[in-house]
C-alpha cells in the first residue's frame, strides 16, 4: 500500500456506499488524528482503538435520515504531489458548508481550526 491515508478515506467511503455501521482500519497515530477531526466535526459518531491480532480504529458512522454524513471525502495532497497552504491561503470548503483536515505545526486539525490559530499547513483531505 503506498498511500496509507487514501486506503483510509476509501475504507470510510466505501462503507457509507454499502450502509455499514461501523468500518476498521488498521491504525496508526496520523489516521487515528484524522478520524478524531472528523468526529469533531460531527461527520461520524465515534472513534476507538480495537486491539485483536493487530492494533485497528474502529469507526462509528453516522447518519441522519438515512442518509450519510458524509457525501464526499477527497484526498487533496497525494504522494506524488503535496499541496501546502499559507494561513491566508486556508481553504473554505464548499462555502464553509464542509472542513478540510490540513497538517500543522500545531498537529493535525480542521481548516476552521487553523484559520483561528491563523497557521497553514499541508492540506491532507476535503470533507463535505
Amino acid at each position: 500500500m503506498t498511500d496509507p491515508i487514501a486506503d483510509m478515506l476509501t475504507r470510510i467511503r466505501n462503507a457509507y456506499m454499502v450502509r455499514k455501521q461501523t468500518v476498521l482500519i488498521p491504525y496508526s497515530k496520523i489516521k487515528f488524528a484524522i478520524a478524531g477531526n472528523l468526529k469533531k466535526a460531527k461527520y461520524i459518531v465515534d472513534v476507538e482503538e480495537v486491539e485483536d491480532n493487530f492494533k485497528n480504529i474502529k469507526i462509528t458512522l453516522k447518519y441522519s435520515n438515512n442518509k450519510p454524513a458524509i457525501t464526499n471525502i477527497k484526498r487533496i495532497s497525494k504522494c506524488g504531489q503535496r499541496v501546502y497552504v499559507s494561513r491566508d491561503e486556508v481553504p473554505r470548503v464548499l462555502n464553509g458548508l464542509g472542513v478540510a483536515v490540513l497538517s500543522t505545526s500545531k498537529g493535525i486539525i480542521l481548516s476552521t481550526e487553523a484559520k483561528k490559530l491563523g497557521v497553514g499547513g499541508e492540506i491532507i483531505c476535503e470533507i463535505y
